[in-house]
């Protein structure tokens, strides 16, 4: 573990590289520049700091540098996630490789083969490559052990058939992870597997689902006699259900707000937001007190759960582990991120009702959406009821109340 004084002397030099290779044209500005599941390329600055970045390895910051990531230990990487917050500056990786950063490449660190890794990860810390992933079906949802997209073997490769939905980027995304029945006679859980599939392929086809907030991150996948190779495999035969499982947990962390070293560009305090939209009164507080208390609570609340994540990391030394914890933590930041998308709307008035035109802001108009896609938080990535679920069970040990497979 870094002393002090290790960590400070990482912390100038992260400094220093930062202010030479982020653009400053870029600070704040992740937002409109990411809007869609890809960042905009008619940007030559944009373009040129997700180049640096991956070449860096500073997108994944805790990865091992032998496949291409930054091998900082955690508290580097909280540090350098510190230092690109003080900027303003952002990580396109979170966005360029879709699932890649977030859940797909922790998942082939800890159950792929040595080949799986050296070809997959560098891809992913260099931002080459973006993926999607295939869980939720029409009629497996909550439920997914009820799968029904079907693996055969055909001797040299896997040949898939089946729909998938609620599939984020797939119709941008080069691979997807598929969880696929490839046992249909073993009990539910027991005949899953986990396979990459290229998605450039005839036998694939995506519909994006439009979304009320103006997105269409979802689709609807579906796959006909799609070809999916041996060695892409992610872990045992049948034995996916625990590799999907643990994916999730690293989906869940990535919601929860303690994701080190990946900065975000910061956004407009509520106090700030207040004293342009609300006023003060003469003693320089906000007039209403009901508002007062409202967003001082959840201020609080904010900073609690800030405190939390840096308590945990902490706690571990630095070698913070992804755990069903990350449930309890997920709930907190959809809760929080909800409330803050719902102030920010009381906040601004009618001024954040807007869709369009010139009388609006883009951080007006951004807001509007913003809320209105913020209610997805408690449902993706497993429902704010699934969660707690997996906080009585887990955590609290509490019997297992859900129908086994």
């Amino acid at each position: 573990m870094a002393t002090p004084d290790e960590l400070e002397n990482f912390r100038a030099d992260a400094r220093a590289w930062l202010q030479q290779n982020f653009p400053p044209a870029l600070a704040g500005r992740a937002g409109d520049l990411m809007r869609g599941e890809v960042i905009d390329s008619s940007e030559s600055d944009a373009r040129a700091w997700a180049k640096r970045l991956g070449e860096k390895g500073w997108g994944t910051p805790t990865w091992p540098a032998e496949y291409g990531g930054g091998g900082l230990s955690q508290l580097q990487a909280q540090v350098l996630g510190q230092e690109m917050d003080r900027i303003r500056a952002f990580n396109p990786l979170l966005r360029t490789t879709g699932m890649g950063v977030t859940m797909v490449g922790p998942t082939i660190l800890e159950y792929g083969t040595e080949d799986q890794k050296r070809r997959h990860i560098p891809r992913i810390c260099r931002g080459e490559v973006f993926w999607s992933l295939g869980y939720s079906e029409p009629n497996a949802g909550s439920d997914l052990a009820s799968l029904t997209t079907r693996a055969v073997d055909a001797g040299d490769h896997w040949v898939v058939n089946g729909q998938k939905t609620w599939t984020s980027g797939a119709d941008v995304s080069d691979w997807c992870g598929v969880l696929v029945r490839t046992d249909p006679s073993a009990p539910k859980r027991d005949g899953i597997s986990f396979l990459m599939i290229d998605m450039h392929q005839p036998g694939i086809e995506t519909r994006p689902i439009r979304l009320i907030g103006g997105m269409s991150p979802f689709c609807e996948t579906f796959f006909d006699d799609a070809r999916a190779e041996k060695n892409e495999m992610l872990g045992e035969l049948n034995a996916g259900w625990t590799v999907g499982k643990r994916l999730l947990q690293h989906e869940r962390q990535s919601q929860t707000g303690a994701t080190s070293g990946m900065g975000g560009g910061a956004r407009k305090s509520l106090r700030d937001l207040a004293k342009q939209y609300v006023g003060v009164d003469e003693r320089g507080r906000l007039a209403d007190p009901d508002l007062r208390a409202r967003l001082t609570d959840h201020m609080m609340d904010a900073k609690a759960h800030a405190l939390t994540i840096a308590r945990i990391v902490a706690e571990a030394r630095g070698n913070a582990k992804v755990s069903a914890a990350a449930s309890i933590l997920k709930n907190a930041a959809s809760t929080i991120a909800q409330k803050r998308a719902e102030l920010t709307l009381e906040l601004m008035g009618h001024q954040g009702l807007g869709w369009e035109g010139d009388g609006f802001s883009v951080e007006e108009i951004e807001a509007v959406r913003g809320w209105l896609g913020g209610k997805a938080m408690s449902i993706y990535g497993g429902s704010f009821e699934i969660q707690n679920n997996i906080i009585s069970k887990n955590i609290l040990g509490l019997p297992e109340n859900t129908q086994r497979g």
